[in-house]
Order: structure tokens, then sequence, then C-alpha cells
């Protein structure tokens, strides 16, 4: 019986990974597409976390939130957050910078 408990958890966690690696490609898709809008050169990014949560509008959905690394001007280097719920974006917090 144990061992439908431990192939339970092998593919919680196996599923849990790959979920992960959509929602990174997803995030890559929503800064590139960011970028270009904004006319921005889109240089990285880097997760910084993800949990599962709770939302009136959303349900129950894993929060994540991403590091950008971009320039306006094409010198220089700036970062900005995104954070998404599941696969869609919800916000993109941008500071300042220079632009050409």
């Amino acid at each position: 019986m144990e061992n439908i408990y431990y192939l339970l958890f092998f593919f919680l966690l196996w599923w849990y990974f790959i979920y992960l690696r959509k929602v990174s490609e997803a995030a890559r898709l929503h800064a590139n597409r960011y970028c270009e809008q904004s006319q921005l050169q889109f240089i990285a990014i880097a997760r910084r976390s993800s949990r599962l949560t709770f939302n009136k509008k959303h349900g129950l959905v894993w929060f994540s939130i991403f590091d950008i690394e971009f320039s306006g001007d094409g010198e220089s280097s700036n970062h900005a957050t995104m954070s998404l719920f599941g696969l869609t974006l919800d916000n993109v917090d941008i500071p300042p910078y220079r632009i050409h």
C-alpha cells in the first residue's frame, strides 16, 4: 500500500517541476511581449518566488513573481518585477528608466 503513496508523491513532484517550467516559459513570453510593446530591449528573466495561494478572482492558483532585466537606451540595465497568477499576467512594475 505504501508503494502507491510513493508513486503519488513522485508523480506530484514531477508535475510540480513540469508546471513551474510552463510558468517560466509563459513569463518569458509575457516579458518579451511587454518589452516589444514598450520598445525596450529584453535582457533576462529570473523567478523570485512561487507559491500556492487562494484569490477570490482566480481561486486556488500558483502565484509567481519574476525579476526582469531590460534596457531602455541600449547601454544601461534596469530591473522590473512581474507577477503571474497561473499562466496569466497580473502586473508589471517598472521603475523610471533612461530612454534614448
